[in-house]
């Protein structure tokens, strides 16, 4: 069964909007695990735009569940997941004045640097991840690097979906999904987890969910955004429920 990991991030972002203490994202990642959640994503930018370091250390001390942390390579960033031990590290690339990761790392341009944090955040017993585009130079760097999980930028596919109409059958759309498909391959080739995520919500994710050899899922603004209208603990569970189907439907084997 793929496991679902909830991005709360945008919590943090309402009550960032105030400078306030509501809506509390500790809340969010408990409402979040009784809805089905197997794990709990949170990015600690180094602009702090939302999620800011005692939320971390809350969630860290108050939550039963598996713990993400979304990171830029940075010695900071390093140092403070060491401290804190999420079970999972996940490396991203970072702009101040992106609205959102715009790109998976370009770990083949930068491996000194980031197999240097792979292997810092390892020796501290966390299990890292690293998020690349769809591109088998990157799955090779990730290898290469040290990395155990490869999350796969969803992001051009999701865009094309919504181009298109929401038709999971158009040729763009197809295309899309044989990139991630590929990409999974060679993941589980080079002996890494494949897991996929940004962007998903729930009228495109049951393609990518479909993935044969796909672990995990990491879905945050959709399911937040779904919250606002139903409920954390409701808004999971839907979401959960389309993967279950997704997986009932079995492995997209062949997209040419």
């Amino acid at each position: 069964m793929i496991e679902l990991g909830v991005n709360i991030d945008h919590v943090a972002t309402v009550r960032q909007a105030r400078r306030t203490y509501e809506p509390d994202p500790v809340w969010a990642a408990v409402e979040a695990h009784l809805g089905g959640a197997d794990g709990i994503t949170v990015h600690l930018r180094e602009d702090r735009r939302h999620i800011q370091d005692e939320d971390v250390r809350r969630l860290r001390e108050l939550t039963h569940i598996k713990l993400n942390l979304e990171m830029a390579a940075t010695p900071e960033m390093i140092g403070i997941a060491a401290k804190l031990r999420p079970e999972m590290a996940m490396l991203v690339p970072e702009g101040r004045h992106e609205v959102t990761t715009e790109g998976g790392l370009d770990i083949a341009a930068q491996e000194d640097k980031i197999g240097d944090a792979v292997h810092r955040l390892a020796d501290a017993g966390i299990f890292v991840s690293v998020f690349i585009d769809a591109e088998l130079r990157q799955v090779e760097a990730a290898r290469r690097v040290g990395a155990a999980v490869c999350e796969v930028h969803t992001g051009p596919y999701a865009h094309v979906f919504h181009s298109r109409g929401r038709d999971a059958e158009s040729p763009p759309v197809m295309a899309e999904l044989a990139k991630l498909l590929e990409a999974g391959r060679a993941i589980r080739a080079n002996g890494m987890r494949f897991n996929a995520g940004h962007a998903l919500n729930y009228s495109n994710v049951d393609p990518v969910a479909r993935l044969p050899g796909l672990r995990e899922l990491h879905i945050g603004h959709a399911i937040v955004s779904r919250a606002v209208f139903v409920g954390m603990r409701e808004a999971v569970r839907e979401m959960k429920t389309l993967i279950a189907q997704a997986a009932l439907r079995g492995p997209q084997e062949d997209l040419a």
